[in-house]
This record gives structure tokens, sequence and C-alpha cells, in this order.
């Protein structure tokens, strides 16, 4: 089975669209999804439409986001301003019916209840942002914090990894890939189309570490 990693969407349906011809999956492939699939971008209800269908039709694996973590804090404890100053509020307005009411279909709210926070295979570890870099993959799992897995950026800055297998990750855009021995980075800011060298959703086939991209699309 083909593994296929896929970055941070942030509401963009039209851009996962696209990528997802590109990709072209087959039975035989298995999309796990990195993570920060709403805020920010035009259609965060969208993107999580077309998640659900792909979920029929594909065996996928969708992990959990920071993004995804700050909105389960406003449904849940009406964490509501570290929501919207991280872009909850497109999310939001995407929900929002023709005469104004606010509608999550419980099928959207349950998909983000059940993301995963990472997926670990014999020469990959999954994860949304990253892992410390002073501890093994095995000794990062076992202590298993979810700040970390969320939210962790030290590792991009660290030259030397004390990991024993590859890491594939998100949340921080890039301007390209990152394709180390240790780090992959699949973050290249489809949603920050706007700013200079960002702009695509990427994708990597592994193990052939085939990156596959499309610019922002909508």
């Amino acid at each position: 089975m083909g593994l296929i990693a896929i970055g941070d969407i942030h509401g963009c349906a039209k851009s996962l669209d696209g990528l997802i011809r590109e990709i072209a999956p087959t039975q035989e492939d298995h999309l796990v999804f990195i993570g920060d699939y709403i805020d920010r971008g035009p259609d965060s209800k969208g993107v999580i439409e077309r998640l659900l269908k792909l979920d029929e039709e594909f065996k996928c694996t969708f992990l959990r986001g920071n993004h995804e973590d700050l909105l389960l804090g406003y449904l849940d404890r009406g964490e509501y301003d570290i929501f919207a100053m991280n872009g909850g509020i497109a999310t939001l307005s995407s929900y929002m019916t023709g005469d104004g009411e606010m509608d999550i279909p419980q099928s959207h709210t349950d998909f983000v209840r059940e993301t995963e926070l990472y997926l670990e295979t014999d020469d990959f570890l999954f994860v949304h942002a990253g892992l410390r870099p002073d501890m093994t993959v095995a000794e990062n799992l076992k202590e298993g914090n979810p700040e970390v897995f969320l939210w962790e950026r030290s590792h991009l800055k660290e030259p030397n990894l004390s990991w024993e297998k590859t890491v594939v990750c998100g949340h921080t855009p890039q301007p390209k890939p990152t394709n180390d021995p240790l780090l992959i980075n699949i973050d290249t800011g489809c949603v920050y189309y706007a700013y200079p060298s960002m702009g695509f959703l990427t994708a990597v086939r592994l193990p052939e570490r085939e990156f596959i991209s499309v610019p922002y699309m909508g």
C-alpha cells in the first residue's frame, strides 16, 4: 500500500480538489492528511465535506492540527477569542446559512473529534506540527504531549535530530517542502498565496518521496 501525505489545507477546498486530481489515488493508496483543514481560507465547510467523501472511497487517516484543536476549544469550552484570532471567523462564516444562522452538521463535529494525534508506521511518523528534537520518536510518543504534536517548531532549526525514523509534518509554512533524511515538512502555505513563494498545496508519496503540488485555487 502506498502512503500519500497531504499538507495543511486551511479551508482551500478547490485547491484540495485540484491536488486530489493530480494525485489520482487508487484503492492501493493510504491518504494521510496532516491536519489544519479549517480556518483562514474561504471554504472550511467544503473541505470537511470533501474529506468525508474521500474517506468513503479510500483508506484515509485524518490527523488533528492545532486549528482543529482550537475549534474544539471553542465548541466545548467557549474559547472564542483565540479561535477567532487564528482564522476561526472564516470557518464559522462558511457554516452560516442564508438566514444568518450558523449550522455545523453533526458529521462535521464528529469528524473533528475523531481526528488522531499521530500515525506511526515502520519507517515514518506522521504528526501535524512535529516532535521534540532532543528525544527519540519513541520517547516523544511515550510522553504523549498533545502540545508538542500540535504546536512544536523547535525541530525546524535543529541540525541534529534524535529521531530513529523520518517525521512527516506540516504546521509551519515553507516556500518549498523540506526533504531531509529525518524530516519532511509539506506545509507550503496554500492559504498564504499573497506571500512571495507561498500559495501551494503539497502532498508527498512515500517511500518514493515524490512531491506533488498545486497552486492556490480557492
